[in-house]
């Protein structure tokens, strides 16, 4: 079990493996489990400054890909209960991120709300091909920008 921890975190480690930790680690973290991805690719960026455009751009398709999964796990979940219950009920308190549509998942980025948000949009059906483009330039900017910001108040020795 230790030889199988120690390969696991040799192979996620800064910089040897860097965009694909950041990859790995930014595609978990947009599903509903507690993760962050801002710190992979953060460090990687410190580490590496050359790597800003990859590590963003990186980061940005994985979690996308990991809100497409949500979205697809919120399809699901209606799909069962709709069978179990025999009948759909959306309720009135999802009538607002119906209202919006597939623009709602722009707030994707948000933290606590944004990766439910993908999975509720999957619930109520939205069309999956244009939530995916709202999520991925939702999750680009937030990545951008908060990169951004850690690196101009951060600059330490590897700053850019």
């Amino acid at each position: 079990m230790e030889m199988w921890m120690h390969q696991l975190l040799s192979w996620l480690a800064l910089p040897q493996f860097g965009l694909s930790t950041v990859f790995v680690v930014a595609f978990v973290s947009a599903t509903l489990l507690p993760l962050g991805s801002e710190p992979a690719v953060f460090g990687l960026i410190k580490l590496n400054p050359e790597m800003f455009w990859p590590a963003i751009l990186v980061a940005t398709v994985a979690n996308t890909l990991g809100g497409g999964v949500s979205w697809w796990m919120g399809l699901g979940a209606h799909k069962v209960v709709n069978r179990a219950r025999g009948y759909s009920n959306d309720g009135r308190s999802l009538a607002w991120l119906r209202r919006f549509g597939p623009r709602a998942c722009l707030l994707s980025w948000l933290p606590v709300v944004g990766d439910p948000l993908c999975a509720v949009a999957g619930w109520l059906k939205l069309p999956f091909w244009p939530c995916l483009a709202y999520m991925a330039v939702g999750k680009f900017f937030r990545y951008l920008v908060m990169t951004s910001a850690l690196l101009h108040f951060m600059p330490g020795q590897y700053g850019l």
